[in-house]
Parts: structure tokens; C-alpha cells; sequence
């Protein structure tokens, strides 16, 4: 898969499929820092909720056969969802 492949099919989750599954990015990234908040007993943004995720997938490219291009298109999916909510939250 070529980068411009990884990236829309990224695009195409983060505003098609997963968008209507989940509801707007934003919001679900918020419910995820409130639980993870609690849980952990620290603050924890919706920015943070997709940079962390994104950590979970890269650490998943350290296991020996763990290199699946979905994980890499996730990646793909949690930087932009982290960027969005940066910039939103900037307006």
C-alpha cells in the first residue's frame, strides 16, 4: 500500500464508517479522557486520549509480526482525529 493509500483509507474511517459508528470524534475522545481521568486519577485531554492511542499502535509495530497496514492506517486515523481536536479546540 502506497502513503497516499494509507491516508485515505484512514480519511475514509475517520469521516465515513467510524464517524457514523462512533458519533463526532471530539465528543467520544472526550468521554474516553473522563473515564481515563477517573481511572487513573489524573487529568487526561481528548488530544492526549488520540496521541495515546496512537502510542498503543506503534507499540504494537515493536511485536515481531505486528506490521498489519490497518495498524498503520490507525495511526494515520489518531494523528489526524489528535489534530483536529487541537485545532478545534484553538477556535
Amino acid at each position: 500500500m502506497k502513503a497516499d493509500q494509507f491516508l485515505e483509507t484512514a480519511k475514509s474511517l475517520v469521516t465515513g464508517a467510524r464517524a457514523d459508528a462512533y458519533g463526532d470524534m471530539k465528543a467520544n475522545h472526550e468521554n474516553i479522557a473522563a473515564l481515563w481521568s477517573q481511572f487513573l486519577g489524573v487529568r487526561i485531554s481528548a488530544e492526549q486520549v488520540a496521541i495515546m492511542m496512537m502510542l498503543m499502535k506503534i507499540a504494537r509495530t515493536m511485536s515481531a509480526g505486528q506490521h498489519q497496514q490497518d495498524t498503520y492506517v490507525d495511526m494515520c486515523g489518531y494523528a489526524s482525529i489528535a489534530g483536529e481536536i487541537s485545532w478545534r479546540e484553538s477556535q
